[in-house]
């Protein structure tokens, strides 16, 4: 397997048997206590996946991700004992891209971070979408607005790789949720519809009346095709 996962909870007891069963897995693990050590350790290990606990003295969990998040994509699942759909949201926009409730089943756990590793793996086959405003590389993970480049948190490229991949078609809600979250988030419609207002917001001119990523209401969202040189390579 010899994934590397960062490991971030100020419950020392905790963080060792989470590392411990983790390493009894195949994965190499690391431990930090806190924000910062989480930052520093993410800055010179590069792990493929962190966990990070919210309730930390200092910087919470949230600031840690969001920080993450301005070094780099790495899959980031937030483990925490607060069970609002508040603090779910808020975990979300601060660039988690799961989110497991404390206590937790540690086999849940394990496919969780499987899921988010196989996702986090690069798409053998190069695809590129240009219209000559929009370009969308879906190999490379980058996207350019007007020549600039529009940086996306890896739920919301995963979101946009959906819908671009599918160009033209309808993507029902339950599909986009498990291709882009997994199975066990089959009806969390409503976080499916944040991101979609994230990356309406980063991709329209007018996210009001979005021009790629439409809505078809009931049923899911499609991306548009612009007629306007439109080039769709393989």
């Amino acid at each position: 397997m010899d994934a590397k996962i960062l490991v971030v909870e100020d419950d020392l007891d905790l963080a060792r048997l989470l590392a411990a069963r983790l390493v009894a897995q195949g994965y190499r693990v690391d431990t930090a206590q806190s924000g910062c050590e989480a930052l520093r350790a993410a800055y010179e290990l590069h792990p493929d996946l962190v966990i990070l606990d919210i309730m930390m003295p200092g910087m919470d969990g949230y600031e840690t991700c969001r920080r993450l998040r301005e070094l780099s994509g790495v899959p980031v699942i937030m483990l925490t004992a607060l069970t609002s759909l508040e603090s779910v949201v808020r975990g979300f926009g601060a660039g988690a891209d799961d989110y497991v409730k404390k206590p937790f089943d540690f086999q849940e756990l394990e496919m969780r971070i499987q899921a988010l590793l196989k996702r986090a793996q690069p798409d053998p086959s190069p695809r590129v979408y240009d219209d000559g405003r929009l370009r969308v590389d879906l190999r490379a993970g980058q996207v350019y607005r007007d020549g600039e480049r529009v940086h996306l948190s890896p739920t919301e490229f995963r979101l946009l790789r959906a819908l671009v991949s599918r160009q033209g078609c309808v993507v029902s809600h339950e599909e986009l949720l498990k291709e882009v979250w997994g199975e066990s988030y089959g009806d969390a419609v409503a976080e499916l519809s944040l991101y979609i207002r994230y990356l309406r917001e980063k991709l329209e001119d007018d996210p009001g009346e979005p021009e790629y990523i439409r809505t078809e209401w009931g049923r899911g969202y499609w991306f548009a095709e612009r007629t306007r040189d439109l080039e769709f390579a393989f």
